[in-house]
């Protein structure tokens, strides 16, 4: 009897042709935890507003694997030691650090369950495939997890210069057209090493980094924080709320079984048994797409139009401004509103809020980008570089916005 041949290759319109590098890796790839993915766009609702933008987290989720291979090539090649039991391990971290997405990525984080992260919920992936893999996950979770002696290598999944943060510029740059995005991730890895055990950044490669930070805050607020994917994102996690609100009402809501179950039961961490694992397993933008299609058609006007807003592009209104606005005219456009469409002032909060974004492409504080230079030493980028700009990118820019129908401006 013949076997799959577990060795296979993607073709990727970012890097070319990706490689398997084992048979083991074949398998979690195959696993339904990982094939969801495929079902779990990258970036939320970016595509009202960059309609190429529908690639998905399995897509990202192998471009970090290929170019993690190609980091740790290049930390060999320079003389860092690296098991094949640690390469396996770096491979299998970065390959299922966002397996724990929910449907539609970001925007929905705290919307299905409360209070939990996706990088909890990966790890709780990573545990049960574990298990289901005999250990051939312990070392891939000690690093995830930051407990493996090598900090380095935990600084390869998770860091301000990581293999993450390099595939998901480059790639969403690609899908959503934003030139601004594109990063040389090839210069960046080839430039890398480590120094008592911190990843550093040679010196020459320094402008590629000043490159890469500017990069990233082009891409938050030209695409991440682009105010129709704000907007649109936040209408998506009222929707839920609603439905949820009128679910634990007893109202029933036609939904698949996986969000019904998340719908009438409130989820934390805790929680998150087995059973619950399985059922978030089996979610994706799917179901929630689906429910937003029938949804559309029920009684209730907020939970009707909140619906039809997504389904049709027809978004509530955006003002986004550097200052906090007047809770006085807040109130006075929610006042309009409830009397306009006859909504109690509850009914209304569902169209008429206000809240901020943030925006910091680069932390000091938070395990810094170091530069190797010439005498052996290392130093934070914002010190080595001669560019006055990264000062500027490492403080925090903080926006705030309010949302409301465009009816209420006569639109």
């Amino acid at each position: 009897m013949s076997q799959t041949n577990k060795l296979k290759i993607f073709n990727d319109p970012i890097y070319g042709f990706i490689t398997i590098p084992n048979a083991f890796i074949y398998d979690l790839i195959q696993h339904p935890y990982f094939q969801r993915l495929r079902r779990i766009s990258q970036m939320g609702m970016s595509y009202l507003v960059y309609p190429g933008a529908h690639h998905t987290r399995f897509h990202h989720a192998l471009g970090c694997m290929h170019i993690m291979q190609k980091a740790v090539q290049t930390l060999q090649f320079k003389g860092v030691s690296i098991s094949v039991e640690e390469e396996e391990a770096l491979y299998i971290a970065i390959l299922l650090h966002d397996i724990g997405h929910g449907p539609f990525s970001h925007a929905m984080e705290h919307s299905i369950v409360e209070e939990v992260h996706h990088e909890q919920l990966s790890l709780l992936f990573m545990e049960q495939l574990n298990r289901e893999f005999d250990g051939k996950l312990d070392l891939a979770i000690q690093v995830f997890k930051g407990v493996y002696p090598r900090k380095f290598m935990l600084q390869l999944i998770s860091s301000q210069l990581d293999m993450d943060r390099m595939d998901y510029l480059k790639r969403d740059s690609f899908y959503s057209g934003v030139a601004e995005g594109n990063i040389n991730s090839d210069r960046l890895i080839q430039m890398m090493h480590v120094k008592d055990d911190v990843l550093v950044i040679e010196e020459k490669g320094i402008y590629s980094v000043e490159k890469f930070l500017v990069a990233r805050r082009l891409m938050y607020w030209q695409a991440y924080l682009h105010k129709t994917s704000v907007v649109a994102e936040l209408i998506l996690t009222k929707i839920l709320k609603r439905a949820k609100e009128l679910s634990q009402n007893g109202i029933e809501l036609p939904c698949s079984v996986s969000l019904q179950f998340f719908m009438t039961h409130k989820i934390a961490l805790s929680d998150f048994d087995a059973v619950t694992l399985n059922n978030f397993s089996h979610l994706d933008d799917y179901d929630i797409m689906g429910a937003i299609k029938a949804w559309q058609f029920h009684d209730d006007y907020v939970l009707q139009n909140l619906c039809r807003m997504v389904l049709n592009r027809d978004l509530l209104k955006i003002q986004i401004t550097e200052d906090k606005q007047d809770k006085s005219e807040i109130q006075a456009l929610k006042n309009k509103f409830m009397n306009l469409a006859s909504l109690s002032e509850k009914e209304a909060d569902y169209f008429v809020f206000k809240g901020k974004l943030k925006n910091q492409a680069y932390s000091k504080s938070s395990a810094p980008i170091y530069i190797l230079k010439k005498d052996n030493s290392i130093e934070d980028v914002v010190e080595a570089s001669d560019q006055m700009y990264l000062k500027a990118l490492s403080k925090e820019v903080t926006k705030y916005y309010v949302c409301f129908p465009k009816v209420v401006l006569g639109i």
